[in-house]
């Protein structure tokens, strides 16, 4: 079992709690980049989201 399975399972229920999560590490790497990297960071949590399962229905944070 890799470790995103393992982190799937974890999440399982909890996809609002992910999706926060996602966010705040944009926001903190974003803040810490002075936004250098905004679209590579973006890219990443939508990816995360996706995985995690914590987008479904949802609109993107701009």
């Amino acid at each position: 079992m890799s470790m995103l399975d393992k982190l799937k399972g974890l999440l399982k229920g909890h996809e609002d709690q992910a999706r926060t999560g996602v966010d705040k590490a944009g926001d903190y790497a974003d803040e810490k980049t002075q936004g250098r990297y905004s679209g590579q960071v973006d890219t990443g949590q939508e990816k995360l989201r996706e995985q995690f399962g914590g987008d479904q229905g949802n609109p993107p944070r701009t």
